[in-house]
């Protein structure tokens, strides 16, 4: 019976993620917001105050999920998701908009992190190996991309139609998520502590990730610096396409394929670091992005959005193979803390960063910002992966000389 649970879990978190990332109005955001009368500073600094509202939740929603369980904070976060698109419906100024990303906030908060634990969780006790759970981080990347995929074709088609079209939808299809959530067992506790009970000590937390693992430390902060390059050049893209004079529709299409770059690229992940190794996927993972913002900036038109592709090509990479180094390195009890924490860097960035690209866009040209976020992922190369790649070299090279036969999904692997 239980295993049975287990699994249905896994299947359930999928499908949550999917639903949660079935989102019409993103392809068209910048123009929508602007229909409000914002301008794209503004729009910026809405997502600023929208990330500081994660970064003040982000943390103490991954400990209470790892305090009290994935099941409930995934229920709260759901219906924060499902009560935002509703208010989005009467959001027609810079307020209304406010208290719309302050429920996305929590709702964001709330699923970061809790989601993937309860993947992990599940899988672990129905035993499942290390291999087993980098295919299932491709796997939920895959079903994220593909759902902001055909979202982003469908919302771009309704925004043809109207805005308030569009959004209604949206509203219908967010429910989805708090079903979903109010379907999923808790995953037993079977960790060291041994009492089964959730037990989560922040001096632990500390310890694991301060004086452990120093591949570990490298990846926790690798992971949301190529995260908010990404995510700065998501924001961009769109008054790049608008720039160019494309229609809203064309805005869907081209998120649509965008998204399916990640999503397939997700898949890829775990292929490229089995067939070529850790040391040639992460060097992929540091080179890919810098090609795709500097083929942006300095190329206009089609061949801009081409090279654009190349970002969102390593972001899916980096969705599996980042991720699943980082998740593999903490113990179960504290997983949810440790991904809020990671989600929580990325949050900081974003609040520096995301106002000053909205400037630097606003006053001096979207292609002065890419060449910005390029500029930051140089000097990001060198100061995080690069010391990343020869760390996990050297590891590959000790096991070599020892004679130790590293199996796939050892410590070897970053």
């Amino acid at each position: 019976m239980m295993e049975n649970q287990l699994r249905r879990n896994i299947k359930v978190v999928y499908a949550l993620a999917f639903f949660h990332m079935f989102m019409l109005i993103v392809p068209v955001l910048v123009p929508l917001f602007q229909s409000r009368g914002l301008t794209l500073a503004e729009v910026f600094y809405l997502q600023a105050i929208y990330a500081a509202f994660i970064v003040v939740m982000e943390a103490p929603s991954g400990y209470l999920a790892d305090l009290l369980g994935r099941r409930l904070v995934l229920i709260i976060g759901a219906a924060a998701h499902a009560l935002g698109y509703i208010w989005l419906n009467f959001a027609t100024d810079f307020w209304g908009l406010l208290y719309f990303e302050i429920l996305m906030a929590v709702a964001v908060s709330m699923i970061s992190g809790a989601d993937l634990a309860l993947l992990y969780d599940s899988e672990k006790a129905l035993a499942a190996e290390d291999n087993d759970h980098i295919y299932s981080v491709a796997h939920l990347g895959f079903m994220k991309s593909s759902a902001e995929a055909l979202g982003a074709l469908l919302g771009g088609a309704l925004a043809m139609v109207s805005f308030d079209v569009m959004i209604l939808a949206q509203s219908m299809t967010a429910w989805v998520c708090l079903w979903m959530a109010l379907t999923i067992t808790e995953p037993p506790v079977t960790e060291e502590d041994g009492n089964g009970k959730r037990v989560v000590s922040l001096a632990d937390i500390w310890r694991h990730l301060a004086k452990g693992d120093p591949i570990l430390k490298m990846v926790f902060f690798a992971l949301p610096v190529y995260n908010l390059a990404t995510v700065l050049v998501a924001w961009l893209v769109q008054p790049f396409w608008d720039s160019m004079g494309l229609s809203l529709a064309v805005f869907g299409m081209l998120w649509f394929a965008q998204s399916m770059t990640v999503a397939i690229a997700s898949k890829l992940g775990y292929e490229l670091e089995r067939r070529a190794g850790p040391v040639a996927a992460l060097c992929t993972l540091g080179v890919l992005p810098i090609i795709g913002i500097f083929g942006m900036a300095w190329l206009s038109g089609w061949v801009g959005i081409l090279f654009g592709f190349v970002l969102f090509l390593s972001r899916g990479l980096s969705q599996v193979i980042l991720v699943n180094a980082l998740n593999r390195r903490i113990p179960g009890r504290f997983r949810a803390t440790v991904n809020s924490l990671n989600s929580l860097i990325f949050r900081f960035g974003f609040i520096v960063a995301g106002p000053l690209m909205g400037l630097l866009a606003q006053d001096h040209g979207v292609a002065f910002a890419l060449n910005a976020v390029g500029a930051m992922l140089v000097v990001s190369f060198f100061a995080v992966m690069l010391p990343l790649i020869l760390a996990v070299r050297k590891l590959l090279l000790a096991t070599t000389v020892q004679s130790a036969q590293v199996k796939p999904g050892a410590d070897a692997t970053p």
